[in-house]
């Protein structure tokens, strides 16, 4: 993300006859962003153009899992129903929405602003007036702090979010929630815990369990209501008393296919409008099925597809090596074969990209790899290596290098870039890949134990450049599980120097964006010089959707969010939707 200070979001409200909010600007729902604080962002009129009016059709959100045969409709369980559809993020809302693309900026939602102090471990958040439940209970300061109370040590809920809640307390028309640490790497984490009812949810004995299937219990400040629940498929239908206005979709249907294949006939023939998925072939299987309506947002993260090479076992122990592989993998073939299209190269000899680039220090904003196989053959013989006759590289005490790189199989895209690595590495340094494609268990046990070679992994996404160093080069991840064994969740390679596990702590805890500088400038120059991994390209939120009913969509022109709908922002785009014929 960047790293300035000022920025001002703005939230989705209603246009017309829309509640007037005390304090809020005057910018019509035309307006642009505007340059204000990230720690400190308000709401004025909407974004969206989403009450200009209403459209007659229903909007299908497909998911290619299979039936979900059993209900629940708990928004903070990862299997509910709910979740796995995504349909509880239409019903229960969130303060704000962090924006995981484009500018990662944060739209406040059910807060009027969110301001965070210096080193974010204060949240003070102002909740929205003239706000409803879906019962028709007024929405007050009261829900916040129930919410976030449950997440105290001595609360009801779980903190598997790891949000480390301290203390919440209402002051005036404010909450103030304190943290046990600083937050910057876990704003969305924190903002985008669902808001419930305290008046319902204090009668639920166990929120971690409790499916909410109960008479009257399903009440939330979103834009859609719960209408039926069948094992084919979920019907929600617009809430007359949503504080923010009229909805243009008056109807929403989720479903679930049995596989991809399903799914994108779906999609192709119009039997379903909105999906995330990976579709093979999307030009001929999608967007020319009607060139004029299919569309396909790829959205990119903070995140990152990676080789993580395993830093304590030859021949990648040899950092030599490690840096002509970074001379040779071509980044481009990753995002145009593998992908499809559908990720950006990451070609920074900082490994970062896309949304995250304006972190990049200035020593290293111009210095990017390519495809160089004579630098990297340079790099080698530097160290002592060799080629035997028939090509194969020889490492200095004379053996040949070889080593496997392994993804579960099954999983396309990345076993593609699997055969293209190991095409490219025989063919131009005479290296040995062996392509290893275990099932997912066999692979979880070796990149947690660091048996392995290599792998490719995505990152823990914190929505800025922490996102690629904590998950490559921070010993935290590394400990103990029940049975005494050191395992790893992230750092899969075992990097490990202390003057960079302090500079990743520093950035975390800063209080300023200088000092946050000052650590990446520890940070980048550590992972130029070792070069513990090798981004390939930017990990993209996709989405697959249609304009025959509807227009206002997020793309590449406007990423005000991404286009999955399986993201928490799904309401931010919904509001944003207005009819096609208006």
């Amino acid at each position: 993300m960047t790293l300035r200070r000022k920025l001002t979001a703005f939230a989705a409200v209603a246009a017309a006859g829309a509640i007037a909010l005390s304090g809020c600007g005057s910018n019509t729902a035309d307006s642009p962003k505007q340059s204000g604080s990230d720690q400190s962002s308000s709401s004025t009129d909407a974004k969206s153009e989403g009450s200009s009016g209403v459209g007659t059709a229903a909007l299908t959100i497909a998911k290619p899992d299979g039936a979900i045969t059993t209900e629940s409709n708990n928004p903070f369980l990862g299997d509910s129903s709910a979740s796995k559809y995504a349909y509880g993020s239409v019903i229960f809302e969130r303060l704000a929405y962090v924006n995981p693309t484009g500018d990662l900026d944060t739209v406040p939602w059910l807060a009027e602003k969110v301001e965070w102090n210096d080193d974010y471990t204060v949240l003070t958040v102002t909740p929205r007036k003239g706000v409803q439940w879906s019962d028709g209970t007024d929405f007050t300061a009261d829900d916040v702090v129930f919410t976030y109370s449950m997440y105290l040590p001595d609360g009801k809920l779980l903190d598997s979010a790891g949000l480390n809640v301290k203390s919440v307390e209402q002051d005036g028309d404010n909450v103030v929630i304190t943290f046990d640490g600083s937050k910057y790497n876990a704003k969305a984490r924190v903002l985008h815990i669902p808001i419930v009812p305290k008046h319902i949810w204090e009668n639920i004995d166990d929120p971690n369990t409790d499916p909410l299937t109960g008479e009257g219990q399903v009440v939330g400040t979103g834009p859609y209501v719960l209408d039926s629940w069948t094992p084919e498929g979920v019907k929600l239908t617009a809430n007359p008393n949503y504080w923010g206005g009229e909805m243009a979709v008056p109807e929403l249907h989720y479903v679930s296919y049995g596989d991809n294949a399903a799914l994108t006939t779906a999609l192709a023939t119009g039997e379903a409008d909105w999906a995330q998925a990976f579709i093979p072939q999307i030009q001929d299987s999608f967007l020319s099925a009607d060139p004029e309506h299919n569309k396909y947002f790829v959205a990119g993260t903070a995140g990152a597809a990676t080789v993580f090479f395993n830093l304590n076992k030859e021949p990648l122990n040899d950092v030599a090596l490690r840096k002509a592989l970074a001379w040779t993998i071509n980044r481009d073939a990753y995002v145009e074969i593998a992908r499809e299209g559908a990720s950006e190269a990451i070609w920074n000899v900082t490994g970062l990209g896309g949304p995250t680039a304006n972190e990049i220090v200035p020593e290293y904003k111009d210095e990017n790899y390519s495809v160089d196989i004579d630098k990297a053959k340079q790099i080698l013989t530097d160290a002592g290596y060799t080629w035997d006759a028939s090509g194969n590289l020889l490492n200095p005490a004379g053996k040949a290098v070889s080593f496997s790189i392994s993804v579960p199989a099954g999983w396309s895209d990345w076993n593609t870039e699997q055969e293209l690595i190991a095409d490219e590495l025989k063919e131009s340094l005479g290296i040995e890949v062996k392509i290893d494609q275990p099932d997912w268990g066999g692979w979880d046990q070796a990149r947690q134990e660091g048996t392995f070679d290599a792998i490719i992994h995505w990152l823990e996404d914190t929505g800025n450049a922490y996102t690629l160093y904590t998950s490559t080069m921070d010993p935290r991840w590394i400990g103990p599980n029940a049975d005494g064994l050191e395992v790893a969740q992230f750092n899969f390679g075992r990097f490990n120097d202390p003057a960079v596990t302090d500079a990743l702590n520093a950035y975390s805890n800063a209080s300023s964006d200088e000092e946050r500088v000052a650590a990446m400038e520890i940070i980048q120059t550590a992972f130029v010089e070792n070069v513990p991994a090798i981004p390939l390209g930017v990990h993209p939120l996709l989405g697959e959707y249609n304009t025959r009913n509807y227009v206002g969509w997020p793309s590449e022109d406007d990423p005000y969010m991404s286009g999955d709908p399986t993201q928490p922002g799904v309401v931010v785009v919904l509001k944003n939707l207005k009819p096609a014929d208006k």
